[in-house]
């Protein structure tokens, strides 16, 4: 069985600008092909502010993918929050709604809270509010977030992101016929990952 492997971070400014693209792939997509997310935890855990160098940078991105892809951002983020250079508890977040079968509707919850409502995803007060919009189970969600084994499945992803060298978000890989394929990323088209996809996965079949 084939599997492509999607490394993201839901704080990943260029994921939310793919974000589109990655949908209608996956939706066209062989049905015999396994898709996996794969988190590759962006920034770990702080709780310094963010050095305004980097938030000039990142707002930088942020225009040049508004500009490139038409996807919208609330820069009122920026003064809204004091922001840190944290994505860790995000990636938490997305593994323990996995728990509860809300995986993606977190992942889209997350992206539009820091891009569209202004909302800091680095503070765990703000995802459990995101869990509660999305109607988890607060308790065991807030208990999940801080779990063990979610510290341990999130360190577990982080170092598959490493050992197959992903270099950046988002990346995609296909496993087929016991080998690692790098797909090649179009924010724009679906297309020619879809093509590279079923070629390679065509030729494993002959």
């Amino acid at each position: 069985m084939a599997t492509l492997y999607y490394f993201h971070d839901p704080m990943c400014s260029w994921c939310w600008g793919y974000r589109p693209v990655w949908q209608t792939l996956k939706a066209r997509l062989p049905a015999e092909l396994d898709v996996e997310n794969v988190l590759g935890g962006l920034a770990p855990d702080n709780d310094q502010p963010m050095p305004l160098e980097l938030q000039v940078q990142i707002q930088a991105h942020w225009r040049r993918i508004e500009t490139e892809l038409g996807r919208p951002f609330n820069f009122a983020f920026w003064t809204r929050n004091q922001p840190r250079r944290s994505t860790y508890p995000a990636c938490r977040a997305v593994l323990a709604a996995e728990r509860q079968g809300r995986e993606e509707a977190m992942i889209e919850a997350i992206q539009l809270a820091y891009y569209q409502r202004a909302l800091n995803p680095s503070d765990d007060s703000v995802l459990e509010q995101l869990a509660l919009e999305l109607g988890l189970d607060a308790r065991s969600f807030s208990e999940d977030l801080r779990s063990q084994e979610t510290e341990r499945k999130l360190a577990q992803q982080v170092a598959f992101s490493r050992a197959v060298a992903i270099s950046g978000f988002p990346s995609l890989l296909l496993r087929c016929g016991g080998s690692d394929t790098p797909v090649a990323i179009d924010y724009r088209d679906h297309r020619p990952a879809l093509l590279q996809i079923t070629q390679a996965m065509s030729l494993e079949k002959n």
